[in-house]
């Protein structure tokens, strides 16, 4: 009995890009229950290690930090966009343990939203989220630049945890003493300024400098990322 051969299929198309799921809003960022779980327990164990507040607060923050400062310059709104959600989900890693939080935050990151976004996407996050601490943290792309100067200007009283100010070390003290924190970008002068009104009475102005040198040495790379200059500026005085 005769049997036709069976032709092969045609060769396919490898995936695209395009092919991928649209960019997510940080409001479908905010409504996934599981990352919120993660703040959640991520700011838990910040608390019990007696650090500064890093839940919600703190994120949306820089989020919207992060989304303002590429915005402002003029940057494309996809990669604000992308700012905002690494700057939203930065800190994510502290639940699991305090070091090396940012590749761990980026990992959980991946895991939660492989199947969600487009790879080139997934992976500017999770490298501004893998790279926006000190150790060995550095500004590998205009996001990961706008997520470190994001996070480390927040810098205010809010984020103190203890009542009494006799329980505060140098870290209370010196948010607590900010009162004001905003970071400035202006795009024709290409500079991006940290402004902070600090209470002398509470912190000195040396005391910032002692725990957050190696902050504003990161601010400072991550400006020149994005080709402009870090400034800052303290009860109005111009420190750098």
């Amino acid at each position: 009995m005769s049997q036709t051969a069976r032709q092969p299929d045609a060769p396919r198309e490898p995936s695209t890009e395009s092919d991928a799921p649209s960019l997510l809003s940080i409001e479908e960022i905010q409504q996934e229950p599981l990352l919120s779980s993660f703040i959640t327990s991520a700011d838990k164990a910040m608390a019990g290690l007696g650090y500064t507040e890093h839940g919600f607060r703190h994120a949306n923050l820089t989020a919207r930090i992060a989304f303002n400062v590429l915005s402002r310059l003029g940057m494309e709104g996809r990669l604000a966009g992308l700012a905002c959600i690494a700057g939203y989900l930065h800190d994510i890693g502290n639940m699991v343990a305090r070091d090396t939080h940012g590749q761990v935050g980026a990992l959980l990151a991946y895991d939660a939203l492989k199947d969600r976004m487009q790879t080139a996407d997934l992976a500017l996050i999770m490298g501004a989220i893998g790279n926006h601490e000190e150790e060995g943290g550095e500004s590998v792309s205009p996001v990961s630049a706008a997520v470190i100067l994001a996070d480390k200007s927040d810098v205010h009283r809010s984020r103190v945890r203890k009542s009494a100010q006799l329980d505060f070390d140098i870290h209370d003290r010196v948010n607590y003493a900010a009162e004001q924190s905003f970071l400035r970008v202006d795009s024709s002068a290409r500079t991006i300024t940290l402004e902070l009104t600090i209470d002398t009475e509470i912190s000195h102005v040396m005391e910032y400098f002692e725990i957050f040198l190696h902050r504003m040495i990161m601010c400072r790379r991550a400006a020149e990322q994005l080709d402009c200059h870090f400034k800052l500026r303290i009860n109005g005085a111009s420190l750098l």
